[in-house]
């Protein structure tokens, strides 16, 4: 390997680039012999060391390609301190690193780029002082696997105070700690928001309470070069803004067949319902709208108990606000009559009042052109068990101390 500067001496140790550099200096003066006016010489005074002691390991290697962003890079010295150390990627900018408190060390704070170009410069100095340098390159590997995350926020919308953020991804996450520090939440009223997993491939986000009405909140999301599990990245680095609108919390009371609806601590609507009836007991338990649509099509496939002649297909069941993966919605209902208000009659979800095919001037049309997504309806006095966390956008069923 060829020298990189004037002077400097080159060996390899480890397979890290190992350097020790001549360092700049008077040479000592003097001659052994008698002056030519007959005076005893003079002692010269011993020569400065012209190479340092001090031997700077760089890893990776110099042209090093391939590179894992995480773990791989390091700046060590023997016999020595370092005294400098700069990291740059090829657009210039500096990564951040720290040196140990021993001056033997440097490591990066973060994680480098996958697909970046970088240069290392290091300087040492020995204990009489004289410094050394050393410089190398290398390259960052380009994942070949990317693990596809997707959450449930659009950016620059707005939300109600139960929003739960639900991030996804199509392959086991080994790393889990290394997704949640690639995750991280900017709110305008410095909320604390808490990450919790529902197994290898889902982690939700909340606050302890609801958000506060007005909130802005931005997710900033770097997992591109995070190693979520062997040979497998993150595949995304992206910030999205939403806003949280007005607090809008419905209680529907099974008991009475009633849902209050409370915006800004104030009642603005009570709400005759129906149920689900006995052996389709509806959830008990806080859930949360996670999607809204004027029509969805409902069926009875998938749904347990259903007898032979109970089946049904409804491929357009109005003002449906989903609050449960498992099919749990609020929506229109035109066929349940009387029941609304007074008994129980669905599979499981709360049907409102409504026409055939949806009408704004109807309970359903109302509560529909007045809901967000991330409002929050909690059902009491079901004979139905407790809906499960993990169910649609319901983890304000699980304590915080557990979350």
């Amino acid at each position: 390997m060829a020298s990189l500067r004037k002077g400097v001496a080159v060996g390899a140790l480890g397979g890290a680039l190992v350097l020790m550099a001549t360092a700049c200096g008077s040479s000592g003066g003097g001659t052994g012999g008698g002056s030519g006016d007959g005076r005893a010489a003079t002692t010269a005074a011993a020569p400065r060391p012209t190479v340092s002691a001090a031997r700077i390991a760089i890893e990776p290697g110099n042209g090093a390609t391939d590179v894992k962003p995480s773990g791989a890079l390091k700046v060590s010295v023997a016999s020595g301190r370092l005294t400098a150390v700069t990291v740059t990627g090829k657009d210039g900018k500096a990564v951040p690193g720290t040196v140990a408190a021993d001056g033997l060390s440097w490591s990066p704070t973060g994680t480098l780029a996958v697909s970046g170009e970088y240069r290392v410069s290091a300087r040492a100095a020995d204990a009489a002082g004289v410094a050394t340098t050393a410089e190398s390159t290398f390259s960052t590997l380009t994942p070949q696997k990317e693990a596809d995350p997707h959450d449930n926020v659009g950016n620059g919308q707005t939300y109600g105070v139960g929003m739960i953020v639900s991030l996804r991804f199509d392959r086991h996450v080994k790393d889990k700690a290394a997704v949640e520090q690639g995750v991280t939440f900017e709110t305008s009223d410095h909320t604390v928001i808490k990450p919790h997993w529902f197994g290898d491939e889902r982690v939700d986000f909340r606050p302890a309470e609801f958000w506060k009405p007005g909130a802005k909140v931005t997710v900033h999301y770097r997992l591109k070069s995070v190693e979520i599990a062997p040979g497998v990245y993150g595949g995304v680095d992206s910030d999205e803004p939403f806003t949280i609108g007005r607090s809008r919390v419905s209680t529907a009371d099974v008991s009475t067949h009633r849902m209050t609806v409370v915006e800004n601590g104030r009642t603005v609507d009570s709400v005759p319902f129906t149920a689900g009836k006995a052996g389709f007991d509806s959830w008990n338990g806080t859930m949360v709208i996670e999607e809204m649509d004027r029509k969805t099509r409902m069926s009875s496939n998938g749904v347990a108990g259903i007898r032979a002649g109970q089946e049904y297909d409804l491929d357009d069941v109005p003002h449906a606000m989903r609050l449960t993966d498992s099919g749990t919605y609020v929506h229109g209902n035109s066929w349940a009559g009387s029941a609304i208000g007074h008994s129980n009659a669905s599979h499981g979800c709360i049907g409102v009042r409504d026409t055939r095919y949806g009408s704004d001037d109807t309970d359903a049309g109302h509560f529909y052109n007045n809901s967000l997504i991330g409002d929050v309806v909690t059902v009491v006095n079901s004979r139905g068990a407790k809906v499960g966390p993990d169910n649609g956008l319901s983890g304000w069923n699980l304590d915080w101390s557990a979350w």
